[in-house]
């Protein structure tokens, strides 16, 4: 199974469809309820909720899932029955094939409760009509031109003590979006680490994205330098940061980054570590990138 360990979870819808073809005389019986096996629609109702919710068993490479809600409808014609399937749930992966097989299984049972009385049955154009959730629906490509600069704040990294990974990772995932960006190694100074985000803003620069003195550290002074250059506060963006990570490992609480905006720029502290970029990272992005035109006033 591939992994989706590194996937935010977020809202997930998929409908699918499908129809029978059957005979007029046996829509008259069924709309009687005049049948060897009676109730054909509510057990394929049943059906379905059952087919949805255990998908992962019989679809190999399926990923089982915390269904929210399945709804089941029945259009019955003069010749044909029309059946739609809603499923939702808030996940890391879509749930299009529990759907799909919601609407398959619902088929097939009313293809078994039909064919004493109906030898002509044909199952077709089972489809999926609409799903939301997933890169499509949240884009992964930056606004055009956006420019972005890293700054690392470490004092190990900045006398070449230490290598600096944590920059680097944020450089490659910005440039996997499209994103020009610049990167500077500071020593854990609140002034200077001050100066240099003011600069920044000055020089019109959209995104910010520092790493390093977030803890609990003597040295650590991003999150305070931060505090002091920025005009608005979005606490959103770092929240969704330590709820992502907490759920990976019990230090993500310990973090004290903050994100805001001055002017048009917009700064998020990340972590030091790079597990704690690469999971922030997971977690803001690309849905971060929505900022921006909410910024130009297009609201959300």
């Amino acid at each position: 199974m591939k992994s989706v360990s590194s996937k935010p979870s977020t809202f997930r819808r998929a409908v699918a469809v499908g129809q029978l073809r059957v005979t007029e005389a046996t829509i008259e019986r069924m709309n009687r309820n005049d049948l060897p096996k009676k109730d054909v629609l509510p057990v394929a109702r049943v059906a379905a909720v059952t087919a949805a919710k255990k998908t992962p068993e019989i679809i190999p490479y399926c990923h089982p899932l915390p269904i929210d809600a399945v709804d089941v409808e029945f259009d019955v014609a003069k010749d044909h029955i029309d059946i739609r399937v809603t499923v939702e749930a808030v996940w890391k992966t879509g749930v299009e094939m529990e759907a799909l097989a919601a609407v398959s299984v619902a088929a097939l049972t009313i293809y078994d409760m039909l064919k004493p009385i109906d030898t002509n049955i044909v199952i077709e154009q089972v489809r999926l009509e609409s799903k939301k959730g997933g890169k499509k629906t949240y884009p992964r490509r930056a606004p055009a031109d956006l420019k972005a600069a890293v700054v690392v704040t470490s004092d190990g990294t900045y006398a070449g003590e230490r290598e600096d990974r944590s920059g680097r990772a944020i450089e490659e995932r910005l440039k996997s979006y499209g994103v020009n960006v610049s990167c500077e190694i500071l020593p854990d100074d609140h002034a200077r680490i001050v100066e240099k985000l003011l600069l920044l803003c000055e020089q019109n620069i959209d995104l910010i994205l520092t790493t390093g003195g977030t803890g609990l550290g003597p040295r650590d002074v991003t999150a305070e330098a931060t505090a002091e250059v920025i005009e608005r506060a979005a606490p959103g963006i770092t929240e969704a940061a330590r709820s992502y990570g907490q759920a990976r490992t019990p230090y993500a609480m310990l973090s004290r980054g903050i994100a805001g905006i001055r002017g048009n720029t917009l700064i998020i502290n990340l972590p030091g570590s790079t597990r704690g970029v690469e999971e922030t990272l997971d977690a803001i992005f690309p849905g971060v990138f929505h900022a921006f035109s909410m910024m130009e006033g297009d609201g959300h």
